[in-house]
């Protein structure tokens, strides 16, 4: 099983390195860019140079790359669409430059659900059409506040039937936003229910990354709340997502609260005296 972290690439993208290596990352996670603005400078090739030199030397894969957080394609407004069509296009270039194999995309968000897929459904088809590399969009859970599509399984069905282009997509479970949206993982049988339901509904084929992070916010509250593994509201569930079969040969990324790499690691000790615990 590979445990990794969200790490940032502040100082440039060689440092992201050193920062995965002194976490004990065994799969990583970064920004290409601002994760909260629209411009972006170019990358530099020295630096990129020096990364990938750096994860193919150190070992760690995959490598994801998460989209900004502006991008909505399920907007009705023109120039935000253009823009988040265009952003997509540019982290997919991006994301095949630094040498990861995975974009991950948050379901944007609009007030008419059967629009706003079908308008995410016509950037993704568009932009991957446009952008012709071998990374792999992947679609993330929300926990479904406000008007935030993609809470529930069925709706990223939907989006990845109508997109109808199975090598270039693929899906992230976030557990806790998962949790957050309505689906239990506190006991081993609750665990077991809720991913039968995502099998079923979206497959485990289709799954490439799980996002592992306890939730500080209630079942089905719709609050967005990472927390600290095992000391949430799901707490010693989180080792029955863990050391379910069915995950046992999928990445685990945590984007668990920091202010400095204390709290990573002591989250990696919880994680991996759970995968002890619970088996």
């Amino acid at each position: 099983m590979k445990l990794g972290f969200h790490v940032s690439i502040a100082g440039g993208f060689k440092k992201a390195v050193a920062e995965a290596e002194a976490r004990h990352c065994a799969t990583i996670q970064i920004f290409s860019r601002n994760p909260r603005g629209w411009k972006f400078g170019p990358l530099d090739e020295a630096d990129i140079r020096a990364f990938r030199e750096g994860i193919k030397r150190t070992g760690i894969a995959p490598v994801f790359v998460h989209m900004p957080y502006l991008p909505n394609l399920a907007t009705s407004d023109p120039r935000l669409y253009d823009r988040s069509a265009q952003s997509l296009a540019e982290d997919l270039t991006r994301s095949e430059r630094v040498g990861a194999g995975y974009l991950i995309m948050h379901i944007g968000s609009a007030p008419d659900r059967t629009r706003g897929l079908t308008q995410m459904t016509d950037g993704i088809r568009e932009t991957l059409a446009r952008v012709k590399n071998q990374v792999i969009l992947l679609l993330e859970n929300t926990a479904g506040a406000g008007n935030a599509l993609g809470s529930r399984f069925e709706e990223i069905r939907t989006l990845l039937d109508q997109v109808g282009m199975p090598s270039r997509t693929g899906v992230v479970l976030d557990i806790a936003h998962a949790f957050e949206a309505g689906y239990d993982f506190r006991t081993r049988a609750a665990a077991i229910a809720s991913l039968a339901e995502f099998d079923r509904t979206i497959g485990f084929e289709r799954l490439h990354l799980v996002h592992f992070n306890d939730s500080k916010s209630a079942l089905g509250s719709r609050h967005d709340r990472h927390w600290h593994i095992g000391k949430g509201e799901i707490g010693a569930g989180m080792g029955h997502v863990l050391n379910h079969p069915a995950l046992k040969n999928i990445p685990f990324i945590m984007e668990t609260p920091r202010t400095d790499r204390k709290e990573d690691l002591m989250n990696l000790r919880a994680a991996q005296q759970l995968i002890r615990k619970t088996r």
